[in-house]
């Protein structure tokens, strides 16, 4: 009994150790809110999640007003979004988002984050009311993975029902007169 209790506390280090911990799974994100960059305040929402086959899923929403706040966003504003990796060499991948629905208050891009850690954020917004820029850090994480934790505490149950059956077993098999052994 006391090995398989011993299996089963070395089995849990292992797959603890097997996955580091992540720090994102869900919904977007703002990583500004409202700041006023010349004539615009800029919002950014972000989805920073990291894949191994080269698909695109960073996503960025960048959210426009002026800064009135009574008039529009002027149509054929641009938005470009870049991202970098601030802990490791890396090339930066950029793109121009493109409005929501058509509302050129609302733009959305998708961009490569190659691997989990921080990234650099830069919008820069060009319309006719002027160029504004705006930065930003955010941590990318892989979306599809639990945490290591998660999966402990979901297996902890398991184990432990198995552990005190196994103990059961063993107590009315030693209990029970003329069992061969």
């Amino acid at each position: 009994m006391r090995a398989f209790i011993a299996l089963a506390v070395v089995a849990a280090v292992f797959a603890l150790d097997a996955v580091p911990l992540r720090a994102h799974s869900g919904p977007p994100f703002p990583i500004v809110s409202s700041q006023i960059a010349g004539g615009y305040k800029v919002s950014i929402w972000t989805d920073p999640d990291t894949t191994d086959d080269g698909a695109p899923a960073g996503q960025f929403w960048v959210v426009l007003e002026t800064v009135d706040g009574k008039s529009t966003v002027p149509s054929g504003t641009q938005v470009r979004v870049e991202i970098s990796p601030l802990d490791r060499s890396g090339s930066t991948q950029a793109g121009t988002a493109v409005p929501v629905n058509g509302a050129v208050d609302r733009q959305f891009v998708a961009l490569l984050m190659d691997h989990e850690g921080p990234f650099g954020v830069r919008v820069t917004v060009d319309g006719s009311m002027g160029r504004a820029q705006v930065e930003s850090t955010v941590d990318a994480t892989y979306d599809a993975r639990p945490p290591a934790g998660l999966i402990a505490l979901y297996l902890f149950p398991f184990v432990a029902i198995g552990a005190l059956w196994a103990k059961v077993l063993l107590r009315r098999r030693a209990a029970t007169p003329g069992v061969r052994r």
